[in-house]
């Protein structure tokens, strides 16, 4: 079993379930452009688009 920060199994969780399903979006504050706090979705926009990582 690997170890990673817990920013990165958010990270990945929410990646993963976002390639799943494309009804799933993710909104917040600074989560598109800034990536999130703590870099929690870090990569999500490139990846998504801003169709879908969406900052509020």
């Amino acid at each position: 079993m690997r170890t990673i920060q817990f920013r990165e199994a958010l990270n990945e969780a929410m990646s993963e379930e976002m390639r799943r399903d494309p009804n799933v979006f993710l909104m917040g504050e600074e989560v598109a452009e800034y990536d999130g706090a703590y870099k929690v979705s870090k990569g999500m926009l490139a990846e998504f688009g801003p169709e879908r990582i969406i900052d509020t």
